[in-house]
């Protein structure tokens, strides 16, 4: 089983003809409230694509909270390290333009309550898989990873948003995740970065594909679907979940980011961001799509 700790959020999706500059305001369409968080984000991804997969985050106690939660539950995710707590629930406001490009604030609200606490030590066991990425307190995602490592579990970080870590938490991180804005916080070469984990670097990079920066030198190049993206809101999250769950499934890494790539393209043709995460056999179809 897949344990993907993080946040949970409701969205606030409105459709603008263009992204607004600073100072200005932009008239929009009707609004859509979505459930949304990166770490519910990746986690419903990582489910639809074939993955056994618990949540641990919180809610608030509030109206927000069940529509946050829907389509993790709908869709079979275990919510049993999901907690309810005195602050309302995570909500991102997201402005999507014509060509599908995003622009997104985020209130945390309970997922500032977060503690790596609700993680009992017997779900870090051996072989498990914790995704993690910054949505959530940094200190107790990084708590969590140290404490996965000593009990041998394997990590994947999604370093997004992108703020500073410890560069000792590499040490103890199977897997970094980021996109190009985000490695470039990290320093400018990613080869030295992988050498410091114990599997890969991964950056991906939109319509130009990914690249994964193996720990013994090794690069693999993966490349992306043909497609007219209509919102790109969630695709980053779907990647990730996907290639966690091929992961957890025994893939090795270079088919498992083929996979994640062809889902994160599938992710965009569609609004929304859990709305638009594609199924396994929707993802398979389209890995056979893939330029080699």
């Amino acid at each position: 089983m897949l344990l993907v700790f993080g946040s949970i959020n409701i969205d606030l999706l409105v459709p603008v003809p263009g992204l607004p500059r600073p100072g200005e305001t932009v008239l929009g369409g009707d609004y859509r409230l979505l459930p949304g968080g990166k770490g519910a984000n990746q986690a419903l991804a990582a489910c639809r694509a074939g993955a056994s997969v618990m949540m641990a985050g919180a809610v608030g106690k509030d109206a927000f909270a069940a529509a946050a939660l829907c389509m993790l539950r709908r869709d079979g995710v275990d919510l049993a390290l999901v907690r309810q707590v005195h602050r309302p629930t995570g909500c991102a406001a997201i402005m999507v333009d014509e060509s599908g490009e995003n622009l997104i604030a985020v209130a945390s609200g309970a997922n500032a309550a977060v503690t790596s606490e609700i993680v009992p030590d017997d779900m870090l066991a051996p072989q498990r898989i914790v995704l993690c990425q910054m949505e959530v307190p940094a200190a107790e995602t990084a708590g969590l990873i140290r404490r996965a490592a000593r009990r041998g579990a394997r990590s994947i970080l999604n370093l997004a948003p992108a703020v500073p870590i410890e560069p000792r938490l590499f040490d103890d991180l199977d897997l970094l995740v980021t996109n190009e804005v985000e490695a470039a916080m990290l320093g400018d070469d990613p080869a030295a970065i992988a050498r410091r984990l114990r599997q890969a670097f991964v950056v991906t990079r939109g319509a130009a594909g990914s690249t994964a920066f193996l720990r013994d030198g090794r690069r693999l190049e993966i490349p992306v679907l043909a497609i007219d993206a209509v919102d790109t809101t969630g695709a980053g999250d779907t990647f990730v979940g996907v290639l966690a769950a091929g992961l957890d499934q025994d893939m090795a890494l270079e088919p498992a980011l083929r996979r994640a790539s062809a889902a994160a393209g599938l992710a965009c043709i569609a609004h929304g961001a859990q709305t638009a995460m594609p199924d396994a056999i929707a993802i398979d179809a389209a890995v056979a799509r893939l330029p080699q």
